[in-house]
C-alpha cells in the first residue's frame, strides 16, 4: 500500500522552476486547470512519433495492486512482453528508482509526477499511440496541472480518489458537514482525531483555511507564499493538540478505527470499505478536500519503450483499468468499465467515478514549487517549495 511520503532532497530540480504562464481553469474545479496550459521550464525530451517491434520485457514500478500476475500473464500472451514488477511504498522511492535508469514505467501520483517531469526523468507521451486513451477516459483526469506541462501530456490516467472525512458513527452520531471537527481545538472529538503523516498534508490545512480565512488569499492549496504557509502550519500545530495519532500506513489506520482509538479523521474511501463494518462512514465536507490521481509515466530513456506503450494501452482498456481500480479501491480512469457489469457499476457509484461534480471539490496532490501555480505574477511573489513544506512539517509534531 502507498505511504507517499516525500523526501526533501528530491525537490532540488523542482524548486528552481519558473512559470511563464498558468492555466486559469475553474478556481473551484480541483484547482488544476484541465487544458494543459501550465507553462514551466522543463527539459526538452523528445516524444516518440511511432512504434517499432516490441522488446521482450517491460520493467514497471507500481503501487501494490496495480500490476498483478493475472493481468501480466495475459499481457505477455498478447504482446510477447514479459512484465517485471517492482512494488514501491512511497512516491519518493518511485522517484529515486526511476532515476536509476532501470525502469521503463512508473505509476506516479501527483506528488511525484512534477518532480519527474522537471528532472527530465520522464518523456512526453504520444496519445495517438495509445488507442485506449480516448473518449471513455473521464474528462477530470485529462490535461491536469500535475502531469500535463506546456501542452504536452506526460501521464496516462489510472485512477483517482478523494481524501475524505471518515468517522465512527457510533461515536460521531450526527454526520459532519465540515472539517471543523478535525481541525478546531474545541472539537468534541479532541484526542480521537487521526491525521495524515506527510508534508503534503499541509495542503489539507490550506483547503480548510481557504473556506474559513479567505482574507489569507489562498487560491490553490499547493501554491502558498510564506505568510500562507505559516498560517497553515499554525493550524496544523493547533490540530496537533487534538490528534490521537498520525498515519501513513493504511493498515495502521484501519486498526486505529477498528480498535476505537480514533473517532474521525482524514482517510481514503477504500479504507472505510476495508473495515467491512457499517458503523464506519465517510463524507466529503463542505470545504472540499485534497485527493490523489495516479498515472503511468514513461522513462525518458526507457530501454523497452514499445512494450511500455503496449502496457499503457493494455492497462487503459476498460476491463484492465477497471480491475486495477477494483483491486486497489479507487475510481477508474476508463468510464466504459462502469458499464461492463452490475458489480462494476456498483464500484463506480461507490467511488464517484463519473461524478465530476464530486471531484470539482477535490484538489489533487501537486508538488509545491517556487512559482505560484495559482497564476500570481512570479515577478511579484514567490511561493514555497516542497523543501520548505518538509521543513515546516517537521515543526508540526514537535
Amino acid at each position: 500500500m502507498r505511504k507517499k511520503i516525500l523526501a526533501a532532497s528530491a525537490m532540488a530540480a523542482v524548486a528552481v522552476l519558473t512559470l511563464s504562464a498558468c492555466s486559469g481553469g475553474d478556481a473551484d474545479a480541483g484547482g488544476s486547470g484541465g487544458d494543459g496550459a501550465l507553462k514551466i521550464d522543463v527539459p526538452d525530451i523528445p516524444m516518440m512519433d511511432g512504434l517499432g517491434d516490441n522488446e521482450s520485457e517491460v520493467n514497471i514500478i507500481a503501487w501494490s495492486g496495480f500490476v498483478e500476475p493475472a493481468w501480466s500473464d495475459e499481457f505477455t500472451a498478447q504482446t510477447g512482453c514479459t512484465v517485471n514488477r517492482r512494488v514501491a511504498g512511497t512516491s519518493d522511492e518511485m522517484v529515486q528508482l526511476m532515476r536509476t535508469g532501470d525502469y521503463d514505467l512508473v505509476s506516479a501520483s501527483g506528488d511525484a509526477s512534477l518532480r519527474l517531469i522537471a528532472g527530465g526523468d520522464v518523456q512526453p507521451l504520444n496519445l495517438d499511440l495509445i488507442p485506449n486513451f480516448g473518449d471513455d477516459i473521464v474528462e477530470g483526469m485529462k490535461g491536469q496541472i500535475y502531469d500535463t506541462i506546456n501542452g504536452k501530456s506526460y501521464g496516462i490516467p489510472i485512477g483517482r480518489g478523494a481524501n475524505i472525512l471518515q468517522y465512527n458513527s457510533e461515536v460521531v452520531t450526527e454526520e459532519p458537514t465540515s472539517w471543523d471537527v478535525a481541525w478546531e481545538k474545541d472539537s468534541p472529538y479532541a484526542g480521537q482525531v487521526t491525521a495524515y503523516d506527510a508534508p503534503i498534508y499541509i495542503a489539507d490545512a490550506a483547503v480548510y483555511l481557504m473556506a474559513h480565512e479567505p482574507e489569507l488569499g489562498i487560491e490553490n492549496p499547493y501554491a502558498l507564499d510564506e505568510k500562507q504557509l505559516a498560517a497553515a502550519v499554525d493550524l496544523l500545530k493547533q490540530q496537533n493538540g487534538i490528534v490521537s495519532e498520525y498515519w501513513s500506513d493504511p493498515a495502521a489506520q484501519i486498526t486505529s478505527f477498528a480498535g476505537g482509538t480514533t473517532a474521525l479523521g482524514t482517510s481514503w474511501e477504500v479504507l472505510r470499505k476495508l473495515t467491512e463494518d457499517d458503523k464506519f462512514k465517510s463524507v466529503l465536507p463542505e470545504e472540499g478536500s485534497t485527493g490523489w490521481s495516479d498515472a503511468w509515466m514513461l522513462a525518458a530513456e526507457a530501454n523497452n519503450p514499445n512494450c511500455a506503450y503496449a502496457w499503457m494501452d493494455y492497462a487503459s482498456s476498460p476491463e484492465v483499468n477497471g480491475a486495477i481500480a477494483m483491486n486497489f479501491g479507487m475510481a477508474p480512469a476508463n468510464a466504459a468499465f462502469c458499464e461492463t457489469s452490475e458489480e462494476a457499476q456498483a464500484h463506480c457509484d461507490y467511488y464517484n467515478a463519473t461524478n465530476e461534480d464530486y471531484f470539482t471539490k477535490v484538489w489533487f496532490w501537486t508538488t509545491p514549487i517556487e512559482t505560484c501555480i495559482d497564476g500570481r505574477d512570479p515577478a511579484e511573489v514567490t511561493c514555497t517549495n516542497f523543501q520548505q513544506w518538509t521543513d515546516a512539517w517537521l515543526t508540526v509534531k514537535g
